[in-house]
């Protein structure tokens, strides 16, 4: 298996390639190595959202821009922003060094916990993005 098929078992996905991560109650969110592959070397993260602002599942709360593409960042959950990943602004890279890890964008406080349900396992993640 390729890196850019690489899924983590820790945590939940959205089919527009955002995973979730649940730690000390609140989700960090970030895109998927899959993301990235597609993405190319990433050139500058926007995001569009600031801590105590309430985002809404499925919606838009910033950009991620690299050298083929501009694409949108959508929220896998609601809930209230309460972290911002500053590092992004000087050091857009560390999403393709590190998309797991340093390369996080936002950790929110989920609004609803149920609403995860509605999320990829990494098993359906996996099968969602390998090739037919």
């Amino acid at each position: 298996m390729s890196d850019s098929l690489e899924v983590k078992t820790d945590r939940l996905y959205s089919k527009e390639h955002e995973w979730a991560l649940e730690k000390d109650g609140e989700v960090v969110i970030g895109i998927t190595a899959y993301a990235v592959d597609q993405l190319g070397d990433v050139t500058l993260v926007a995001i569009d959202v600031k801590e105590g602002d309430q985002i809404e599942a499925g919606k838009i709360f910033g950009t991620i821009e690299s050298v083929k593409t501009l694409s949108d960042l959508y929220a896998p959950l609601s809930g209230k922003v309460v972290r911002i990943n500053k590092d992004l602004d000087a050091s857009p890279e560390l999403v393709n060094d590190d998309c797991w890890d340093k390369g996080w964008m936002i950790a929110i406080e989920p609004s609803d916990p149920s609403q995860k349900d509605k999320l990829l396992s990494a098993e359906d993640y996996k099968k969602f993005i390998e090739p037919a």
